[in-house]
């Protein structure tokens, strides 16, 4: 299926027993936790009814996804198998294997709920690829030569005392092979910790991005986010990008 197609599903998914306005009320409520109240995503507590979890689902998947195609597309990524780390919806990791040329997934998040949408979305565009219930603040992460590990939308969530040994992680997935890819909201103000993940990574040979597109979001989220009072008329997001080392076919575009 495609993302047109996708989307499409999502409507049908999401507001078979809410309506419009009601998806549009839990979308303003969500956003003010992601704005004021960011110690409730760490709990779980920004996902706590079903009018948060479809707002999620219908705006911030399609915006994860748009946002992770592009990125990946720009980067000139490429890889034979994607590992994403606290998924959601499945919509980022999606996203990544897609431009990846339909490459397989594993996700894994906390959220049952999300893992079973991650796997919806899997099914929904046709790709090979398995979420699992687990907390990527203990599993140890499975990837070699050729993989891509993502985490979008996931470090800036996690308690202060989980990002370090999850760096150490990925920073090993490298050595085996793999490629890093971390995306995460542009505002300073949240990402305390960016500074030091980005000299991690530049200093290995990454690199650290701030993007900015206009007109990328489709139209229901473009409907929804006007109901909720968001401006989206330029959708941003910063990366720091690790390739696969020398030798491997994996490398930063000029």
């Amino acid at each position: 299926m495609d993302p047109e197609a996708w989307l499409v599903a999502l409507d049908e998914r999401h507001l078979a027993n809410l309506t419009q306005s009601e998806v549009t009320r839990a979308l303003r409520a969500l956003s003010s936790c992601y704005v004021e109240r960011r110690d409730k995503l760490a709990t779980g507590g920004a996902l706590d009814g079903a009018g948060k979890r479809a707002a999620f689902a219908l705006f911030y998947g399609p915006q994860h996804f748009v946002l992770t195609r592009e990125i990946v597309k720009r980067l000139g990524i490429h890889a034979t198998r994607v590992v994403d780390l606290g998924c959601g919806t499945g919509a980022a990791g999606a996203a990544a294997a897609i431009e990846c040329g339909q490459a397989p997934i594993d996700g894994f998040d906390l959220s049952p709920w999300a893992v079973a949408e991650a796997n919806w979305t899997y099914r929904t565009l046709g790709l090979r690829g398995r979420a699992t219930v687990a907390n990527i603040r203990k599993i140890k992460v499975q990837a070699g030569a050729g993989s891509l590990v993502l985490a979008a939308y996931a470090v800036n969530e996690l308690p202060e005392g989980a990002r370090a040994p999850l760096l150490v992680q990925v920073l090993q997935a490298r050595a085996r092979g793999a490629a890093v890819l971390i995306i995460e909201p542009i505002a300073r103000r949240v990402n305390l910790w960016w500074k030091g993940w980005a000299e991690k990574f530049i200093a290995a040979g990454g690199r650290a991005d701030d993007w900015r597109f206009r007109d990328l979001l489709p139209p229901r989220q473009r409907t929804l986010a006007k109901g909720a009072g968001l401006d989206v008329q330029e959708l941003t997001a910063r990366s720091l990008y690790l390739p696969g080392p020398a030798g491997h076919s994996d490398r930063i575009p000029g």
